[in-house]
């Protein structure tokens, strides 16, 4: 439990600093994610779901 709660307050933490430093291109991008179609928000969140698998899977060996 405390390697979730870590992995998410390091996402945060990330994005965060994405909103801070960039704020005008991540309104821009949340701008084509809303025009995306939903089939390929999907595809994207499943291949960016197992390349972290694969990370923490990588890491932990």
């Amino acid at each position: 439990m405390n390697d979730l709660m870590t992995g998410a307050a390091l996402a945060l933490v990330l994005e965060g600093v994405c909103y801070a430093l960039l704020p005008v291109t991540m309104r821009r991008l949340a701008g084509r994610m809303a025009e995306t179609p939903p089939e390929r928000l999907r595809w994207a969140g499943l291949a960016g779901a197992c390349v972290g698998v694969a990370l923490v899977w990588l890491a932990r060996r």
